[in-house]
């Protein structure tokens, strides 16, 4: 029987009714970004600055704090703080760009995602604010004074949070119907003396108007129902719609526009701009502010004195509906029932879990659930400019993305966080997919579609990495992802959607030739491809060229085709079962595999990249003179070899007769020309595996990544070997470089220097080798055992280590004997106060020895998998 947010998404699916039309769709931030850039040298966090975002009109969205809007960002809420003593309003998250941080970019302000459905129907958000002066300067001039070995400076460590002298600000929304929005902002003060807030709900239009034509300018305008304000909104592109509020002290209208006179020393055509609301606040002069009835900017202004502990809640309603008694006593009993609801939704997942893994698992959902942002980027109309506003320098038209005309994308998408990224990274977007389809696998399967559409895919088949260079090269995950969409999907439902498998896989054949084509310089079926999502896991940038104009046969470039091929051949499998068309694409994807395999595993030439000694797979540097050598770096890049398995049932073969003559072909015919025996495990009337490695040496890596010295931390799976404490150099065309092993923040300048795969553990690779491990123990069972850890007593099997692997992850995030979350290392005694215990981050990764949160501190995305792995496991 489908509970109430079920019948929600199932309304959805069949269009009965729209309930993500309105969403958390608003970014926390949208200045710093790319395509507010109009820079001539491409300069995007100056450009647009923190410090213009409350005068400077946008062009490409909006931004808020706990923000809400309809699904194309044209009708934005969020809310607005002062707390007396701040030079502004709070209106959106402040936070350090790229050259500020000494680890790069970070936000540098305390909120958390309590709650979410996948309709939305009931969301939570906490935003704590200082009642001190926010210490902005101080977090910029800090930052800038520490250098790369040193932590970063956190809003925690300025001190404004000391003795509890704090607001808790909890903004929630309950929809009484699809386009019938309640609202709720509970602010509490958490210091012991009385405090003053200014509080200001406000609904912003989107600027349309100032960039192209429309047909009317949106209007929000005041209105009176029984001696009550309201204001009515009409907007051309969402229609009417109606925010009710409770009794306020003014009522502030201005336009959502640029005050050219404050950011360019123009002269303002009239004086209602987009900071209005800023002026009038800090001086107390409301004159001007409401003096207008109408605008496209509008907030209630509440001044508000709490005494110490005490809270207050304000009610406001958007609706579409003109309602009589919008605030009265059905909208507390709908809010309640949301929020039940949304209880009973994520009690169905996890019911074997613990409380505390319970809240875990909710929260992530919540926070990849606020994370889903709307965004508009069309390449060719950036690059030329707006006819109605200033011409953007030529340098741009050959500067960044001048080649990825035909990218218009339009649409909500799932971010990696709203504030560091509040635009999408293709191969993060491909976890994110696999958590969606827990909760909503309708949602999960078109974002992973959109990347293959022809407004995102270049017409080379090429799936555009991020708005920072749409060219980069991210590992090609998207068909691992649409596999676990589907199994999941089929596990929950009961029912295989094939038609899904057939739409992705058509559109992933081309992305696969584009790889194919692309990215194996020496035709050789070993692949280069760049850093591939991994950052700073070499001596040397990846990216951007090999010393000596060589070429790097990269060990994790080669396994992450492999695992494409492996992705594919079990997707045409699928299909085969009831289109036998798809036969011959099976048998494509499975030869293509094996020369993969075969390539990667010589031993005979100088382009090998196993080590038979060291028992470790190595990138190798082929200089343009035909010498080579091995960097001999252990790090996952190696390991993800590993990644690329696959056990097709007996069964399956025996229903594909034309498949399996083909997987009998190549045993009989090409077992003499591949020295490498792929198929060795193959015997007629059994399963067959597909490895890309051989048992001997897959058992090799398994011990070197259950090894406590090695590779296997207290908290998962470290990106590169604890060996490396000691230092790894090489010496390149007289040029020496180095790694070492660095379990938390990057010490190097790579990649802007906030992302580190130099020994820190991530949650996505981690997850693919916990599936990997599963993979092979469906075909080798208990008749495969290892040591746990390495070197240890206990031998178990390798379902049984997946299991052991994902509590290490789990154990990130629950409560010590001490009440202590291992990724609050640094700030426990903050996290066990009563009103911060129970609020999780979900960082970007985690220190390889305490579990310590790192790099982005909001960045649920594909660090919501530990959701996943609750339920696999509690289930």
């Amino acid at each position: 029987m489908q509970n109430e947010e079920e019948k929600r998404l199932h309304e959805q699916q069949t269009k009965k009714k729209d309930w993500l039309k309105w969403g958390p769709y608003l970014s926390e931030r949208q200045w710093g970004t790319v395509r507010e850039d109009y820079s001539a040298n491409g300069d995007a966090w100056n450009y647009f600055p923190h410090e213009h975002a409350r005068s400077r009109a946008y062009r490409w969205g909006e931004d808020g704090i706990a923000g809400f809007s309809d699904r194309y960002c044209n009708i934005c809420f969020g809310i607005g703080l002062w707390n007396g003593k701040d030079p502004i309003i709070k209106e959106r998250l402040f936070g350090l760009t790229g050259p500020q941080g000494n680890h790069g970019e970070d936000v540098k302000e305390l909120y958390y995602y309590l709650a979410n459905t996948p309709s939305h129907s009931y969301m939570k958000h906490l935003y704590k604010y200082p009642q001190k002066k926010f210490p902005y300067d101080k977090l910029v001039a800090e930052n800038q004074n520490r250098g790369r070995n040193d932590l970063e400076y956190e809003l925690l460590d300025t001190g404004v949070f000391d003795n509890n002298a704090y607001f808790d600000v909890v903004t929630e929304y309950a929809k009484a119907d699809e386009k019938d929005i309640l609202i709720k902002v509970t602010v509490t003060n958490r210091h012991t003396e009385a405090a003053n807030l200014t509080l200001l709900p406000t609904l912003t239009m989107r600027n349309h108007w100032t960039f192209k034509e429309m047909s009317r300018k949106p209007k929000i305008q005041k209105r009176i129902q029984n001696k009550v304000p309201y204001v009515a909104i009409d907007h051309p592109y969402v229609g009417n719609y109606q925010l009710y509020f409770e009794e306020a002290n003014e009522l502030l209208f201005t336009e959502n526009e640029t005050n050219r006179e404050s950011i360019y020393l123009q002269k303002n055509s009239h004086p209602f701009k987009k900071d209005l609301f800023h002026k009038a606040v800090l001086s107390s002069d409301f004159k001007l502010a409401t003096k207008n009835k109408n605008g496209t900017k509008f907030a209630p202004r509440y001044q508000i004195t709490l005494e110490g502990g005490q809270s207050k809640t304000l009610k406001l309603r958007l609706s579409e509906k003109a309602l009589k008694n919008p605030l009265g006593a059905s909208f507390d009993v709908i809010f309640k029932e949301r929020e039940e609801e949304c209880n009973t939704f994520y009690s169905n997942l996890a019911p074997k879990a613990s409380a505390d893994k319970r809240a875990v698992l909710k929260q992530a959902f919540a926070g990849l659930l606020w994370t889903k942002q709307y965004y508009n980027y069309e390449v060719e109309q950036w690059l030329k400019g707006d006819s109605k506003n200033s011409q953007p320098p030529q340098e741009r038209l050959s500067g960044r993305n001048n080649s990825w005309k035909t990218l218009r994308n339009h649409d909500v998408l799932s971010m990696p966080d709203a504030w560091e990224y509040p635009w999408y990274a293709a191969w993060d977007s491909a976890f994110h997919c696999a958590s969606f389809a827990l909760i909503d696998p309708d949602f999960a399967k078109e974002q992973l579609l959109l990347f293959t559409k022809e407004w995102y895919m270049a017409p080379n088949g090429q799936i555009p990495a991020y708005e920072w260079n749409f060219s980069d090269v991210n590992p090609p995950v998207q068909a691992w992802s649409a596999l676990r969409i589907y199994k999941t999907d089929k596990q929950k439902t009961g029912s295989s959607d094939v038609k899904f498998l057939k739409r992705i896989f058509n559109k992933l054949s081309l992305n696969f030739t584009w790889w194919v084509n692309r990215l194996d310089g020496n035709n050789n079926n070993v692949f280069q491809g760049g850093f591939l999502g991994l950052d700073n896991i070499g001596v040397f940038d990846r990216s951007h060229g090999v010393p000596g104009n060589g070429i790097l046969e990269q060990v994790d470039g080669t396994a992450w085709m492999a695992l494409y091929c492996l992705n594919m051949l079990e997707m045409s499998l699928e299909i085969a079962m009831v289109d036998e068309t798809y036969e011959e694409m099976a048998t494509k994807y499975f030869g293509h595999f094996i020369f993969i395999a075969e390539a990667l595993n010589q031993m005979d030439n100088n382009y090998a990249t196993w080590d038979d000694k060291e028992g470790f797979f190595y990138d190798r540097l082929i200089l343009p003179d035909g010498r080579s050598a091995p960097i001999k770096i252990r790090s996952i890049a190696g390991m993800l070899s590993l990644a690329a398995v696959l056990t097709i049932q007996k069964e399956t073969l025996d229903k594909l007769p034309k498949f399996k003559a083909s997987v009998v072909w190549f045993k009989k015919y090409r077992s003499e020309n591949l020295k490498y025996p792929v198929i060795q495990e193959f015997a007629e009337g059994e399963d067959l595996l597909l490895s890309l490695v051989p048992r001997d040496r897959m058992q090799l890596l398994i011990k070197s990544l259950l090894d406590e010295k090695e590779f296997l931390s207290p908290y998962g799976i470290r990106s590169l070997s604890k060996i490396h404490q000691k230092p790894y150099e090489i010496e390149i065309e007289g040029i020496n470089y180095s790694i070492n092993y660095e379990p938390a923040e990057s010490t190097v300048s790579l990649f802007g220097g906030n992302s580190n795969w130099r020994g820190p553990v991530w949650m996505p690779l981690n997850y693919l080798f916990i599936h990997s491990l599963r993979e092979y123990f469906s075909y080798c069972g208990n008749d495969l055992k290892f040591e746990y850890p390495t070197g240890g007593t206990k031998k178990l099997n390798l379902q049984e280590i997946s299991t052991e692997l994902s509590k290490r992850l789990i154990k990130i995030f629950e409560k010590d004997e001490k009440g202590n979350r291992p990724f609050n290392a640094l700030y426990e005694t903050t996290y066990q106060k009563e009103h911060f215990k129970d609020h999780i981050l979900f960082y970007e990764y985690f220190h390889g020895e305490n579990g310590r949160g790192l790099g982005a501190s909001h960045q649920t995305g594909w660090t919501a998998l530990v959701a996943n792995l609750i339920d696999e496991i509690d289930s």
